[in-house]
Parts: structure tokens; C-alpha cells; sequence
């Protein structure tokens, strides 16, 4: 499973990439950005990916969008509550953070097709 981590804070990303690949996944990638991450889906692909909900004070609800657009699945982590995601983070599978490295993965494998 080939999977795109979209996380504003370094060790996290590092800390859930090294959790993925460890489980038999193939991180392709980490953006910090909204735009980084939009650039990445379109030049690598993904069959998932894991989505901070704010990524540097912007909504990832941008990247969401591109993600349904072409049918990747994502999960949504935040320090925020569930209830207060809006647009296409909403409805989206969530793990509040900090997460556990287990949770994380089952749940991004949770989102296989």
C-alpha cells in the first residue's frame, strides 16, 4: 500500500512514516503544505493517505477535495475534535491526535479498497 503523509510537523510525519513502513507500507512522500501536498498526489500517487486537518493555520480541505476527485482514500488526524472538521475532512475516517503508531496503522490499512 503506497501511502502519502500530509503533516506539518516533521517528527510526526517521520514518527508515522516509520510506523507505516514498518507494518509493510511504502510511504511516497511527506508534504507540510496544502500546495506540496496537491503537487505530490499528482506527480507520485497514492492508494492512501494520512491528512493533518490544519496544515501551517490552512485548512487541508483543499487537498481533501483533489484527494475524493480521484478516489484516494485519506484518514484526517487532529488536535481538533471530530465535530468540529468541516467540508471534506467531515465525513472522512479521524484519529484524534497525538495517535498511537498502532492506531494509525490500522486505520490507514482499514482503508484499503
Amino acid at each position: 500500500m503506497r501511502v502519502l503523509i500530509v503533516e506539518d510537523e516533521y517528527f510526526i510525519a517521520a514518527g508515522a512514516a516509520a510506523a507505516l513502513e514498518q507494518a509493510g507500507c511504502k510511504v511516497v512522500g511527506m508534504a507540510a503544505s496544502v500546495s506540496k501536498a496537491i503537487e505530490m498526489l499528482d506527480d507520485c500517487g497514492c492508494d492512501a493517505a494520512v491528512l493533518d486537518a490544519n496544515l501551517g493555520g490552512d485548512s487541508a480541505e483543499p487537498v481533501a477535495a483533489a484527494m475524493r476527485q480521484i478516489g484516494v482514500p485519506f484518514l484526517v488526524t487532529s488536535g481538533y475534535a471530530k465535530h468540529q472538521q468541516t467540508g471534506t475532512l467531515a465525513d472522512a475516517p479521524y484519529l484524534a491526535k497525538p495517535c498511537q503508531p498502532a492506531a494509525l496503522v490500522a486505520a490507514v490499512l482499514a482503508l484499503r479498497k
